[in-house]
């Protein structure tokens, strides 16, 4: 049975994508309340109690002769109107994540619905059961509740505590990392492309890039020594031949620094586990597919696999790897023509057959 994460997830998704609501007769005609006076009501008796405390230490009827009490109570009420907006513009910054490209729909679907009751998406107002209730505590904190609908239990935020998290650089809703982006920057850094294979001001990739020639098997007198490949109707035609094992060697600290850095955030580690590294699919299936490739049975959960002990860390450390060399690198690696022109021409297969035969005796003495 499909994770209710996902199932939900998926659902708002294709809801908000489909525009089903706009085609329904009776939901144009209707008159749904958007309004759900987050500030208004947050705010409805904080007018009186400045003023009682204001009167208070100006009467010097306080708890204590330096009215200390009530002097940090209006504090917090003179900065609570700057914080409340801060806080629900940092709490509108992590649900928008809910609409990037390649969220983790493993996440907590309460993100994905509390964004859409924010947003006043379609489906999602106080007429359709939802609530939105902010509420300032005695400390300072503020707190807010989103209720209803789908919601079977209420998503509580505490400011101070997403406050706290945020300046870690981690938030409540995980950011999948920019691994496409990512894989192209490192394969212009690992040190196996030849020279002038990227452009000097943007760093992008040319598409004249290719492998260096250190990272191409020779033959022991120098030549290359090629693979040769059945074009069909009998014809034939070498291929470069390159030193896999090499190439991996070379690339492998660079991929280590990378993923090391990864691991600075956990949490966007277990999202590009689930969205991209765990499948090991195609940068080109990744794109296409509807859930962007979530990992399904073999996905990592951010509840129960958080932190990450040492077994998972290294095998994402070869999944990464992997998906590095068969999306980015293999490109380079496979069916490449010859740079000496003589030996890129298409030939008779069988007279190349032969004639690589003799080679072969030639070279060991054989005849």
């Amino acid at each position: 049975m499909m994770d209710k994460n996902i199932r939900v997830n998926l659902l708002i998704k294709q809801f908000n994508e489909s525009n089903v609501l706009a085609h329904n007769s009776n939901y144009v005609a209707s008159d749904p309340d958007y309004n759900f006076k987050i500030l208004d009501n947050a705010y409805a008796h904080t007018g009186k109690m400045y003023a009682k405390v204001k009167m208070a230490i100006e009467a010097n009827k306080c708890n204590d002769p330096l009215c200390i009490k009530e002097i940090e109570i209006l504090k917090i009420l003179e900065n609570a109107p700057q914080e409340s907006i801060d806080f629900l513009s940092s709490v509108a910054e992590q649900f928008a994540i809910t609409e990037s490209t390649y969220y983790d729909v493993n996440q907590n679907y309460k993100y994905s619905v509390c964004n859409s009751i924010f947003l006043g998406k379609p489906g999602f107002s106080m007429s359709d059961g939802y609530n939105i209730n902010l509420q300032i505590q005695e400390t300072g904190a503020q707190v807010i509740t989103f209720s209803g609908g789908l919601l079977e239990e209420p998503l509580i935020i505490n400011s101070v505590v997403l406050q706290s998290l945020l300046d870690q650089g981690v938030g409540i809703v995980a950011n999948t990392p920019d691994i496409n982006g990512d894989m192209l920057r490192l394969i212009s850094e690992v040190g196996v492309l030849a020279g002038k294979s990227t452009n000097p001001e943007t760093g992008e990739l040319l598409p004249t890039a290719k492998i260096a020639d250190e990272f191409v098997l020779k033959n022991s007198d120098g030549s290359y020594n090629y693979e040769i490949i059945d074009i069909g109707m009998g014809k034939g035609r070498n291929i470069l031949k390159f030193d896999l094992d090499k190439i991996e060697r070379k690339i492998t600290p660079f991929i280590e620094a990378e993923v090391a850095g990864l691991l600075s955030i956990e949490q966007e580690v277990v999202a590009a586990w689930n969205v991209f590294i765990s499948k090991g699919s195609s940068i080109t299936e990744d794109s296409e597919m509807a859930q962007n490739a979530n990992a399904g049975s073999s996905s990592w959960s951010y509840e129960k696999d958080l932190p990450l002990k040492q077994d998972k860390k290294e095998l994402f450390m070869k999944k990464y790897k992997e998906y590095f060399m068969n999306n980015y690198l293999k490109q380079f690696t496979t069916n490449q023509i010859p740079t000496v022109k003589a030996d890129a021409a298409v030939f008779d297969l069988e007279e190349a057959k032969s004639a690589k035969a003799q080679k072969f005796i030639d070279d060991n003495n054989l005849a």
